[in-house]
């Protein structure tokens, strides 16, 4: 009894070691750099190691622009056919895992039929000389034992194929979200600009009128006219480029919306202002980044499924083993059908071993091995990559800040100076090309300030989208 047990021991070790392919492996995505930016000048808003919301967007404090991310999520086209492909990959998984368990099925058949008196044997003993009934009946069964490994590892497989799918999804999400942001950041950009170069339409037609007062007054020349002229024209023609801009945006936030465009044209042309940034800005743990990103999740998931791969094609290697069995009835009368002389049975294993496939096999396994080394060099390329959309994020959302901040103050000196410019200009102090170039110097400082404004909230979003949003 005991070298019985023994021996069957033996055997399920022998067996365990020709398991095809090798276990899966998670890889580690540590990286030695320095998560928040400490070199240099700080900004007021800085980003803290705290964990992200998952509504991360209401780190703007701006309710409409919830809205519209949440409507884009609900309707997003992108979105519903990655959650098609989701249930595809989900369904196939179905499909291969049901190779793990028997498969049986039942049928029932009634023939007419007569047969060759002179090939085989006639089940009716009329030699082929007339037809006969023939009732057919039963349940047949199939299952592949599984002894080396390679239905599961096709199951393996597929799951990880699901995971694909799912990060694929969760990709598609946050891009959804993450452009929602962007193009109203952008609208809400250009809405300021636009502010900006009325406002400076305001002053330069104050300007000419000043000049065709002085120029009525003795005191001007027709060329203080003529520039003041130039300059209100100058101003004037930013605007249409400025409305297009406007009005494209509200089309690419429809379109985020799965709606027809200039649907949200009234919802979205009156500018709102915007609300200032928290001083802290949470941006996670670098140990929860390969969690996150969905491209990081993707890519160990086509590295899990590569390996997996492998091991069903080693398993093809092996001998398969398939136990069949049929159990039924047949007679050639339908009152002699189920009764216990009609029975028939069948049960038995079934052998097969590939001897000779012209290299097939051995190429596949080459593939499934190239493949895999390929997904660890794509999953090692995806990692780097995302430290570095991090670090460039950081490092663009502090310079903005920083830019905003020098360039508030040059709007203020360039207010100053136009003040004092158009005052000595009616003074007769100093000529209209005075006024003229601090005029352009206040317009080019606000357009600016306006560009570094938008730019930071741009670069928050990069930054969030960069470390996986608040999943």
């Amino acid at each position: 009894m005991m070298r019985q047990g023994l021996t069957v021991s033996a055997l399920a070790l022998a067996l365990s070691a020709c398991q095809a392919g090798h276990d899966f492996q998670p890889p580690k995505a540590d990286a030695q750099v320095d998560w928040l930016p400490t070199q240099g000048e700080q900004a007021v808003s800085h980003p803290q190691a705290s964990p992200i919301k998952e509504r991360w967007w209401e780190v703007f404090n701006d309710p409409l622009l919830s809205s519209l991310i949440d409507r884009a999520t609900a309707a997003s086209l992108d979105l519903k056919i990655a959650t098609t492909r989701l249930e595809q990959s989900r369904s196939a998984r179905q499909v291969v895992a049901g190779d793990q368990l028997p498969s049986v099925s039942a049928g029932l058949g009634y023939q007419r039929a007569r047969n060759s008196g002179e090939g085989l044997n006639d089940p009716s003993g009329n030699s082929g000389k007339s037809a006969f009934n023939l009732w057919d009946g039963g349940l047949d069964a199939f299952w592949e034992i599984d002894l080396w490994g390679r239905v599961k590892r096709e199951v393996e497989a597929a799951d990880a194929t699901v995971a694909v799918a799912e990060n694929d999804r969760r990709g598609v999400l946050l891009s959804v979200q993450a452009e929602t942001a962007r193009d109203y950041l952008q609208l809400r950009g250009v809405q300021d600009t636009l502010a900006v170069t009325r406002e400076n339409i305001d002053v330069s037609r104050n300007s000419l009128a000043l000049s065709k007062v002085r120029l009525n007054s003795g005191v001007a020349t027709d060329l203080d006219v003529a520039e003041a002229s130039a300059q209100v024209a100058t101003v004037e023609a930013r605007i249409p480029l400025l409305e297009q801009r406007q009005a494209q945006l509200v089309n690419a936030l429809s379109l985020l919306l799965a709606q027809q465009p200039r649907t949200l044209q009234t919802e979205l042309l009156h500018a709102t202002e915007r609300a200032p940034l928290p001083e802290a800005i949470p941006v996670g743990l670098p140990s929860e980044l390969a969690r996150r990103r969905p491209d990081i999740r993707q890519a160990e998931a086509r590295m899990h499924l590569a390996a997996a791969s492998v091991g069903v094609a080693e398993g093809d290697f092996y001998p398969r083993i398939v136990l069949s069995g049929n159990v039924g009835f047949q007679s050639l009368q339908l009152a002699d059908f189920g009764s216990w002389g009609s029975r028939n049975f069948g049960i038995g294993p079934q052998l097969s071993l590939p001897i000779f496939e012209g290299g097939r096999l051995r190429g596949m396994l080459h593939l499934r091995q190239a493949q895999e080394q390929e997904a660890a060099l794509n999953y090692q390329k995806t990692v780097l990559r995302a430290w570095q959309e991090i670090d460039d994020s950081m490092s663009l959302y502090k310079a903005s800040q920083l830019q905003q901040h020098k360039l508030e103050n040059a709007v203020q000196q360039n207010r100053i100076a136009l003040g004092t410019a158009r005052e000595q200009y009616k003074a007769g102090a100093v000529d209209f090309v005075s006024v003229l170039t601090v005029q352009r110097a206040l317009l080019a400082s606000q357009e600016q300030f306006v560009d570094s404004s938008t730019a930071q909230t741009l670069a928050l979003v990069g930054l969030y989208r960069s470390l996986g949003g608040g999943f």
